[in-house]
């Protein structure tokens, strides 16, 4: 009995030790000045808002990857450098567009998909173009017009995720395009138009229901004005000209790097951690005149929380190995994460978490808001870091915004692959959130980097605890990905 209790306290003692060095490392590598250095050169005026597939971006994946290579990170497995080409197709948008409704020009268009129409064209009204609208009405040869989403909901999310599918039944049913009435506010109607009447952005490979013999435009229509001066299945009196789009092949990079784990079996398992560099680049001006979008909260915050996760664990490796992924595209729709899941440089069922980091913005200095907190079960890994730099960890407070699904991390978790999000504090996606956006204001200067400094330590430490558990983190039982985690680790 009494070996026994000395070798209880030997372990004891043992893990007392271990865990204060774990939190020690991370005091020692992360350091508020490094980070501020970090982020203020991401989101320099310099870098022009890091627009997927410009030179600036580039410039951006050269920083990052001379980062790593400077803290010792090992490269790319496939390559032998630390970048991955992302093969990408620039589409620019037609140079001339013209609609009218009732002999009234609509200035505020957004082309979704062009193709060219010489503005003589039938025109129908088919309430919201799902499918009993289309009952005993025959729209072969016809331009729609239509109201966005679904009788249950309309707003902007809700039409561009009904968007395939009213295209796919519009095309079905013969019809030549679609004129979608959105009715939203300014600041995400200019979010659409600088998405959407700019050049666009797909995968080079990527199958796409975009096709250059069916257009498909949105019409802001405020306090939707227009749709509800139209009855269903009737004739509307409108023409809308195009001309056609105009597509190139680019590339642009992912950047990765690699930590082997200490432990001999561990190390076959890899955490990933990652998160997107690009960001929206030049658009509206404010009221300032200013019209770099700089993109320090979204997303120079997390791509440098990556950068404090490489920096540690090239000093101190954990048990399992780092794959650190950096990706380009992601706000041009998840293009490089979209890329890399296949075409992975490590098979995936070695990838055991990923843990991403991604932010909007933040409102609240006293937490980490982790989205998907509770759909793994590492939820105990990143609390208990979160409380050790004086954080409080919770899950999403805004899920009717859908922020899991629109985040790089959906990729990994469609494959299988547990994979939360770790943003800065927010209570709801609103007030501090919103503010600053997708806006110009976002900049290096209006951050908080005494919260910074707790944030990206939780951050770090909540990655050391994944990386030295000793049982491998999965999703809890009835998640909606469980399933594929199953077939992909074979469970």
């Amino acid at each position: 009995m009494r070996r026994l209790s000395i070798f209880n306290l030997f372990l004891f003692i043992s893990f007392g030790i271990y865990a204060q060095t774990d939190e020690a490392t991370v005091r020692e590598t992360v350091k508020k000045e490094i980070i501020e250095g970090h982020i203020y050169f991401l989101s320099d005026d310099l870098l022009k808002g890091r627009e997927t597939g410009t030179a600036e971006n580039k410039i951006a994946a050269s920083y990052l990857a001379n980062t790593l290579r400077s803290y010792g990170v090992l490269p790319n497995p496939k390559t032998g450098n630390f970048y991955q080409e992302v093969k990408l197709k620039k589409t620019s948008p037609p140079k001339d567009v013209k609609v009218s409704i009732n002999n009234q020009l609509m200035p505020n268009y957004a082309v979704l998909n062009a193709a060219k129409l010489k503005g003589n064209e039938s025109v129908s009204f088919l309430g919201y173009g799902l499918e009993a609208d289309y009952n005993n009405q025959n729209v072969k040869g016809k331009l729609l017009i239509l109201k966005s989403g679904s009788a249950e909901t309309s707003d902007s999310r809700a039409a561009f995720r009904l968007r395939q599918k009213k295209q796919e039944l519009a095309q079905e049913h013969g019809a030549i395009g679609i004129v979608e009435l959105l009715d939203t506010g300014a600041q995400m109607w200019g979010y659409i138009e600088h998405n959407f009447n700019t050049s666009r952005l797909t995968l080079d490979e990527a199958e796409t229901t975009e096709s250059n013999d069916f257009a498909y435009l949105w019409i802001l229509d405020e306090g939707s004005k227009i749709a509800n001066s139209f009855k269903p299945n009737t004739s509307v009196k409108a023409t809308v000209s195009m001309s056609e789009s105009i597509s190139e092949a680019i590339i642009d990079y992912n950047v990765i790097g690699m930590v082997e784990g200490t432990d001999p079996q561990l190390k076959n398992e890899f955490i990933i951690y990652s998160a997107h560099y690009d960001h929206v680049g030049i658009g509206d001006p404010d009221e300032t005149g200013d019209t770099i979008y700089n993109g320090a909260r979204d997303n120079a915050v997390g791509t440098v929380t990556v950068l404090s996760m490489a920096e540690n664990l090239a000093k101190y490796p954990t048990k399992r190995s780092a794959l650190f992924i950096l990706f380009t595209g992601e706000e041009k729709g998840l293009l490089g994460s979209k890329f890399y899941v296949e075409n992975p440089v490590l098979p995936l069922k070695q990838m055991v978490f990923c843990f991403n980091s991604d932010n909007a913005g933040y409102n609240d200095t006293s937490l980490a808001t982790i989205v998907g907190l509770h759909r793994t079960t590492a939820t105990e890994h990143i609390t208990s870091a979160a409380e050790i730099f004086g954080l409080k960890a919770i899950d999403d407070p805004a899920p009717e915004q859908g922020l899991f699904d629109r985040s790089d991390n959906v990729h990994f978790a469609a494959k299988g692959i547990p994979a939360p999000t770790f943003s800065m504090g927010f209570t709801s996606f609103s007030g501090d959130v919103t503010k600053y956006y997708h806006r110009p204001n976002d900049e290096a200067n209006t951050l908080d980097y005494d919260y910074l400094y707790k944030f990206f330590q939780a951050y770090v430490m909540s990655g050391r605890n994944i990386g030295n558990a000793p049982v491998t983190p999965f999703w809890v039982e009835g998640d909606t990905y469980e399933e594929a985690g199953k077939t992909l680790y074979e469970n």
